[in-house]
């Protein structure tokens, strides 16, 4: 787990639609894993492992929909007796961000993206080891592509009247509704791996992963 700091920073981008519009949101600290949830990790936690690129223990876990999430926070929270959780999408963009206002926490430049994310034209079409491409500002990696990732909040089609204290925006969500992901994949194209860019889905596939947030270090 990393220490995140507290801070405000501009949420969002002019890019989409969805993405907008830019807004200032001010968050308390909070610790983010370093590594999306890894299959051995999640093997440990939940006694299965339901991912598709089952090469490496090291690789991020995936083929999990955001109740599975849901499901490994608290049984790690009960293991640990810590609280666990996913972070919220304010969360996520300023951690991803890490001080940046940038396309990617490395710049706008996405022809470098190679040198810190995993994304479609060099993942060889499967997820790799987490932590093996640079890191951003703040000492995560993966940020950028390898799994797309789960957040708390339900979708909204825009940042519209979004929450500006970096809380989960769950308004009228039920269980099944559409839940959000960041960050893009292994099999996603340079722009799709942008610290704006968002996406939602309703149930789960060899893309999507996660990685926990706690109040507490750890």
């Amino acid at each position: 787990m990393v220490k995140i700091p507290a801070g405000t920073f501009t949420m969002g981008s002019d890019e989409n639609d969805d993405e907008k519009p830019k807004h200032q949101v001010k968050l308390q600290e909070f610790y983010l894993g370093k590594y999306p949830v890894t299959q051995e990790q999640y093997q440990t936690i939940m006694g299965n492992n339901p991912s598709n690129f089952k090469d490496n223990p090291k690789n991020p876990v995936e083929e999990v929909t955001w109740n599975d999430a849901q499901e490994f926070c608290q049984k790690l929270s009960q293991k640990t007796g810590k609280q666990y959780r996913l972070p919220t999408e304010a969360e996520w963009e300023y951690a991803c961000r890490a001080g940046t206002q940038t396309r990617y926490y490395f710049g706008d430049n996405g022809e470098l993206l190679g040198e810190y994310a995993w994304y479609d034209q060099n993942s060889y079409s499967k997820t790799q080891p987490v932590g093996q491409k640079k890191p951003n500002n703040w000492g995560l990696h993966d940020m950028h592509g390898n799994v797309c990732e789960w957040c708390e909040d339900g979708w909204h089609e825009n940042h519209e009247n979004a929450p500006k204290d970096g809380t989960g925006w769950n308004d009228n969500h039920s269980p099944s509704s559409s839940r959000l992901l960041r960050g893009g994949s292994w099999n996603d194209e340079p722009r799709n791996c942008r610290s704006a860019y968002r996406v939602y889905y309703d149930d789960c596939s060899n893309y999507d992963g996660f990685r926990v947030v706690s109040s507490q270090d750890s």
